[in-house]
């Protein structure tokens, strides 16, 4: 089994992301919240289900995706780092995935 680990900064974009739906709807985004963290833990059993977005070929990086959120991470040997969470709409920075994957 993989070990997880959450970086700083993938948990501050979660917590953004469930603040600014809990301004409408408190319930919604504490659901939010426990539906991204039971996707990810599923990683620890199967890390590599998460797909390769086409605009990541090439790079380490996954996504699993739990409307309206798009989760990145990356696998290093038995530990899979979460990087980055993001609403779906928005567009990736691929930048801000290599600095992050450098940081943790």
């Amino acid at each position: 089994m993989a070990r997880l680990i959450w970086t700083e900064s993938a948990l501050d974009d979660l917590d953004d992301v469930a603040e600014y739906i809990a301004l409408d709807n408190r319930v919604a985004a504490r659901s939010l919240v426990e539906r991204v963290f039971r996707r990810v833990d599923q990683l620890a059993r199967f890390p590599k289900s998460g797909k390769r977005p086409a605009a990541l070929i090439g790079t380490p990086y996954r996504e699993v995706v739990v409307p309206p959120c798009r989760i990145f991470y990356r696998i290093e040997g038995h530990t899979v780092f979460i990087l980055h969470v993001m609403r779906s709409e928005r567009e990736l920075i691929r930048f801000l995935l290599d600095e992050r994957g450098r940081l943790r």
